[in-house]
């Protein structure tokens, strides 16, 4: 893929050149159409250098074809012009043989490596659900999300740290102590107080002291040990759980407020401490930072947590992936870290949308959340997984688990999966035959010319796009809809050639065995991308 961007692009700017027009590759704007019948792949170069040039588009594109077309470049037999002056290249099957022995050659470790991030570090801290119980769907939705979105950008060149943060102080620990402590006691549950029967088990367990901060410290960490099982079971792992009592009840926050007040960005209001933010982009003019009763608010824990991670551990980028009730708490810490001094463009918050289950609403306090457990244990890891990667996280997704249980195309889990169970299941057959594969560089790659081979290595060729424009838009969606679309394609190989067969030709079946496992290597990129396992049997 990008060997062909670059010949094509070196041909274009050459062919301007000659025109006299100065241009070099990297102005050559190139993407593939939307269409097949519009070619392989079309640039809008004579639009964009029609003006600098004194040439109409269409007069421009129509210099550029010939130009072309007297000297194509490698694998390009047609240029034609389309609409106010694209200029569309259909190439010949050859750059498809490229592209095979590219994805063959790199293999699951290397095709589609790219190194955008050239060794940054990225900090992406995602659920943070507090530790009043168990996940529901939604946490667990969201921890695909940002686990998927760190696989993306390790594989594009960046250095990854995935963090928790765990809500070990405050309010919420202080109303999880006081209902675990009523639910032993048999006393009513305070207002506010956690009704799920979670917390019943907890306070059977519980033979501590009747005080509520211990209490709910006890209860915070066999909670925190059971996400962390959660967890576990759908493939997610952390490399820091860090704890918000070690920021709000350690020096740190008492260092940060100073901070601001020593740069005249504080000042104190009815006994309360404010910031002035307005100043910094947020559409407020101030924000409490310390109340009146001396408490301090989310946004102070918040800043000095944000210091932590900017400053005292230096990471480059932050990407907080948030559920959308917090989306007003975004302009107000976009603010306060501009304030701190540090560009507010290095942290990016992610907002997850609603998720829905036939079984209602996700609230641990009024106790009637979905556990994630039960989805898991109804669909199992993977299949919760890739459905939680099929959409875009700003979209609110209704969940049909009847096709996601079906063993058809209707489910994306099976059909996907059931690709790479085949492609197995040739190289078993292939095993039991005696056949094994010549080097790529001895099979005869131009047999491979059946539409429905061709279109196999056509979705392998737009994996490194994919993987590029995914990492970029921090979408792993666009990963799940490229598996899917591969899968498809594999599986209308499957029907249509015979890999092993004796009506095929040798020389057909090694070209053919080559062509399955270039696509067992990008279904392998694709599903671990996604953190979903590849299943050799079905």
């Amino acid at each position: 893929m990008t060997a062909i961007r670059s010949t094509l692009a070196d041909a274009v700017a050459a062919s301007l050149n000659t025109l006299g027009i100065e241009a070099d590759a990297a102005s050559v704007h190139l993407e593939r159409p939307a269409r097949r019948e519009h070619g392989d792949w079309s640039s809008n170069v004579a639009l964009t250098k029609a003006k600098g040039s004194g040439r109409p588009p269409r007069q421009l594109a129509a210099e550029l074809q010939a130009q072309l077309t007297e000297h194509p470049p490698r694998h390009v037999h047609k240029v034609e012009i389309a609409g106010p002056g694209f200029l569309n290249f259909y190439l010949d099957d050859g750059w498809l043989y490229d592209v095979l022995e590219d994805v063959v050659a790199g293999g699951e470790r290397d095709y589609a490596r790219l190194d955008l991030g050239q060794g940054k570090t990225v900090q992406i801290e995602f659920v943070s659900a507090n530790p009043t119980g168990p996940l529901h769907v939604g946490n667990g939705w969201w921890a695909s999300y940002g686990d998927a979105v760190g696989r993306l950008l390790e594989r594009c060149g960046w250095l990854v740290s995935r963090e928790y943060y765990v809500n070990d102080t405050g309010g919420q620990i202080r109303r999880l102590g006081a209902s675990l402590l009523a639910r032993r006691n048999g006393e009513p549950l305070p207002e506010g107080g956690y009704p799920a029967g979670f917390i019943k088990g907890l306070a059977a367990a519980y033979d501590g002291p009747d005080d509520i901060a211990a209490a709910g410290r006890w209860a915070a960490e066999r909670t925190l040990g059971y996400i962390k099982l959660q967890l576990a079971e759908i493939n997610i792992h952390f490399d820091q759980w860090f704890s918000q009592a070690s920021i709000e009840e350690s020096p740190a926050m008492g260092e940060t407020m100073a901070q601001l007040e020593a740069g005249g960005l504080t000042y104190t209001e009815d006994g309360a401490l404010w910031l002035r933010t307005a100043e910094f982009g947020d559409p407020r003019e101030k924000r409490v930072l310390r109340k009146s009763d001396g408490d301090w608010t989310y946004l102070a824990g918040d800043m000095t947590y944000h210091w932590n991670k900017f400053v005292t551990r230096g990471f480059d980028r932050v990407i907080n992936v948030w559920g959308a009730d917090h989306e007003g708490q975004v302009p107000s810490l976009k603010a306060g870290v501009a304030a701190l001094g540090v560009d507010p463009e290095r942290l990016e918050i992610r907002l997850g949308q609603m998720i829905s289950l036939a079984s209602g609403r996700m609230s641990k306090r009024a106790g009637n959340a979905v556990d994630l457990d039960d989805l898991v244990d109804d669909i199992g890891p993977d299949a919760m997984r890739l459905l939680s990667l099929v959409n875009s996280p700003d979209q609110a997704t209704v969940v049909d688990l009847d096709k996601v249980r079906a063993e058809t195309k209707e489910s994306p889990v099976f059909y996907v999966q059931m690709a790479y169970a085949r492609i197995a299941g040739i190289g078993r057959e292939a095993d039991k035959r005696g056949v094994s594969r010549v080097p790529v560089a001895e099979a005869d790659l131009t047999l491979l010319t059946h539409p429905r081979e061709l279109e196999v290595v056509r979705a392998l060729s737009e994996l490194p796009e994919v993987v590029a424009l995914a990492c970029a838009e921090r979408a792993p969606h666009k990963v799940t809809t490229w598996v899917r679309e591969l899968a498809d394609r594999f599986h209308g190989f499957y029907h249509d050639c015979y890999v092993l067969h004796s009506d095929v030709p040798d020389e057909l079946t090694q070209a053919r065995l080559w062509l399955v496992e270039a696509a067992r290597i990008g279904l392998g990129i694709g599903l671990g991308l996604l953190g979903v396992a590849a299943p050799e049997r079905m």
